[in-house]
């Protein structure tokens, strides 16, 4: 490795580096401020947050963000590197643009694999430290939307189904209980009814109370009981049998491509967030390869206006990058795009215009 490739490398990374921890801190005080009155309203202390749910949120801000940041890092070092004519001076010495240009390749290789292992390990594991405390940050109506009491459905396999009249997801107990099985004829075979249930942790079954159990035979005879308790497992605890949108962020990789495979056996259709939640892990990382280039492309010659310039595309693109990948996870989830597509189609898009300016850069 040549000094310029160190010299590169070393701006490529400081610039990155100083912008990402900027940001965190600017972010941060800002997020600290706004969500101090509702976190003393539910009765914590700030000092809980800032040790228990602010150091899982940055990790998830930073990730969220991470292409982005790198976006803009590019664009800003680079420009200011061609309005320093060191750009020309570089490519007259001999080199050219393609090997100008591969610390960049090798940083934004090195970010990007990091970025990977953290999407599918770290991060999931951030995202369960995180959950527990966000609810009390947010407004009543969303807050009780996330922990509070609700109806509920779900589709244990092809034909066994439970509904909830009421359920506390944060509670695990509900009342007004039904479940119900029925045959490949879609013949109801068995009925379980029960005033209350509640999740036993350590037995790892459900509770019920008050509980009337019908069992019909194939000679259409029905076989009665009810009692004051029972005890009934579905196979699963309650955050996968009534999972909610942030389960999918709450767990690894192996662990969701596991979860999607055993819903997509019991027939559940509504799996698109999840699936999102998936391929999104690998194609943010992606994402910042293609961006690097991208920002290298536009950056590289010295333009009329200078840095400002060069600034003003690049926070323009980064927010169309981000508006498209929100844009289309709300697409994928009403089923109009396949969430593999969905999530992939940035960078299909920034690919290859990063590619045909890389190109004609590179042969100017």
């Amino acid at each position: 490795m040549g000094i310029i490739d160190r010299y590169i490398i070393k701006k490529y990374l400081g610039t990155f580096g100083f912008i990402l921890l900027l940001l965190s801190i600017v972010v941060f005080v800002i997020d600290v401020q706004a969500k101090k009155p509702r976190i003393e309203e539910n009765g914590f202390q700030i000092s809980e947050f800032l040790t228990g749910f602010y150091p899982y949120w940055i990790i998830y801000l930073i990730m969220t963000f991470m292409s982005i940041l790198v976006f803009i890092s590019v664009i800003y070092f680079t420009s200011r590197m061609a309005n320093n004519t060191e750009i020309v001076a570089i490519i007259s010495s001999g080199a050219s643009f393609h090997r100008f240009a591969q610390p960049y390749l090798v940083t934004s290789l090195l970010i990007a694999i990091i970025s990977l292992l953290i999407n599918h390990f770290l991060l999931p594991w951030a995202n369960i430290k995180k959950n527990e405390l966000e609810p009390y940050t947010m407004t009543s109506v969303n807050r009780e939307s996330v922990i509070g009491s609700a109806p509920v459905a779900t589709q244990i396999s092809a034909n066994e189904f439970i509904f909830i009249h009421n359920y506390n997801k944060k509670e695990k107990r509900g009342s007004g209980f039904s479940y119900k099985k029925f045959d490949k004829n879609k013949k109801l075979i068995y009925q379980l009814l029960a005033a209350e249930l509640s999740w036993d942790k350590e037995k790892k079954t459900f509770t019920l109370t008050s509980f009337y159990e019908k069992t019909i035979n194939k000679d259409d005879t029905e076989k009665l009981n009810n009692g004051s308790q029972t005890y009934k497992s579905f196979g699963h605890p309650p955050e996968e049998l009534f999972p909610d949108q942030l389960l999918g962020q709450t767990k690894n990789t192996p662990e969701l491509i596991k979860f999607i495979k055993r819903e997509e056996q019991k027939g559940n259709s509504n799996l698109n967030s999840y699936k999102n939640e998936l391929y999104q892990r690998t194609s943010m990382p992606v994402s910042i390869i293609v961006l690097t280039f991208l920002a290298l492309s536009l950056s590289s010659q010295k333009k009329r206006g200078g840095l400002g310039v060069n600034l003003a595309i690049g926070i323009a693109l980064a927010f169309v990058f981000v508006f498209s990948f929100e844009a289309l996870k709300v697409v994928s989830e009403n089923k109009t795009l396949p969430p593999a597509i969905a999530m992939w189609l940035p960078n299909m898009f920034f690919g290859p215009l990063a590619a045909f300016l890389y190109f004609k850069r590179a042969n100017q």
